[in-house]
């Protein structure tokens, strides 16, 4: 059955949506994501069932929406995963080069961060970054898949990273926590984020940092982000516990990346995906620079 016929055939099981419209592919990097007149569909992708709880992410989906920050949800199904939001007509969906092109796209996305943040919502996940390396580290030890060559190692050397986020740590904060460019659709007005899958309560940095590693942002686009969020210049301790941040979601979405290629999954070259973050996670870590960052967040 072609993804064109999945579609269709979802569409047509959901009441009230059988004559949404021809579904049109949109993309997605591990789902099936169309979108059919003024909805948008989402299928999971093959394996997605080892690592995302949709249950959670269903709560997470609609108080999003709730904050305003992302779109309605139309129909989730926790079961399978199939989920209908309304589709945001006139947003064009960010990349880094868009985040670089589109005047003032970085302070939007800081703004939304912002107003997620501080909506109040509550998800039911807590994304604790040491756990979850845990947890990816023992699915795959159940797959063929070789980790880059001094991880362990570099885990070892982030628990100086764990005890300064520990020795001050801030409120956790409802949070998107997969911020690849892709999730973000900008209408030149606001930003919208979607896909909810990783969502959970987590140190509010984590995002901001992760959102600067996908878009490749330099320190222009870093500072438009920062201010936008806090509404004034942010202290040497919260940039420098974004900065600690960009270097930690690569070190766990390195571990993501594997299980991708353990999986099969055709939309990426997986393993280079996977050495790329691990090199760039390892070579922020050894710049004078982290230390520096490292000791303002524990100072």
């Amino acid at each position: 059955m072609s993804d064109l016929d999945l579609a269709r055939d979802a569409l047509a099981a959901i009441p009230g949506l059988k004559g949404a419209g021809l579904p049109e592919r949109l993309g997605g990097l591990t789902n099936l994501v169309f979108r059919a007149g003024d909805y948008c569909l989402r299928i999971p992708g093959k394996g997605t069932e080892e690592f995302i709880d949709r249950a959670n992410e269903a709560v997470a989906a609609r108080e999003a929406a709730k904050a305003g920050v992302s779109p309605e949800v139309i129909h989730v199904d926790p079961a399978t995963g199939v989920m209908v939001t309304r589709f945001v007509h006139g947003a064009v969906t960010m990349s880094p080069q868009n985040f670089r092109t589109r005047e003032g796209a970085p302070g939007r996305a800081g703004a939304a961060f912002r107003k997620l943040h501080g909506s109040g919502a509550v998800f039911p996940f807590r994304f604790e970054l040491f756990a979850m390396i845990d947890d990816y580290l023992g699915i795959l030890g159940t797959k063929d898949v070789a980790l880059p060559e001094g991880y362990h190692d570099v885990v070892r050397e982030a628990g100086a990273v764990r005890a300064a986020l520990a020795a001050r740590p801030l409120p956790l904060a409802p949070c998107h926590c997969d911020p690849l460019c892709e999730n973000f659709l900008d209408t030149g007005e606001a930003m919208w984020i979607v896909d909810w899958e990783y969502s959970g309560m987590n140190d509010p940095m984590w995002d901001l940092g992760d959102l600067s590693v996908e878009g490749g942002f330099d320190e222009d686009q870093d500072e438009e982000m920062l201010r936008a969020y806090f509404g004034a210049a942010p202290t040497a301790r919260d940039r420098g516990r974004m900065v600690i941040y960009k270097a930690m979601c690569d070190l766990l979405w390195t571990l993501w990346g594997l299980i991708q290629l353990a999986n099969g999954n055709p939309a990426d070259d997986f393993r280079a995906y996977a050495d790329g973050r691990f090199s760039r996670c390892k070579a922020l870590m050894s710049s004078p620079a982290f230390a520096r960052h490292l000791a303002a967040v524990a100072g």
